[in-house]
């Protein structure tokens, strides 16, 4: 973001289904809703990464699920 005299420029990035980036991230919110659908006080850091046919899905979790 950029501010000048109270205005700001707000840019994002947008990526349609199917793209890699959408792809980990329906991975990564998979991880975290099955965690706390069995321990609403789970910690969850989730990170996901595809490359050719490979899928890497790593991270901290701390739950009692």
């Amino acid at each position: 973001m950029v501010h000048r005299k109270g205005r700001y420029l707000f840019t994002s990035e947008s990526v349609s289904e199917g793209h890699p980036d959408k792809v980990c991230d329906q991975i990564s919110d998979a991880v975290l809703d099955a965690c706390f659908r069995e321990d609403p006080y789970s910690r969850v850091a989730c990170e996901t990464a595809v490359k050719d046919n490979n899928v890497i899905v790593l991270g901290e979790i701390t739950t009692k699920a």
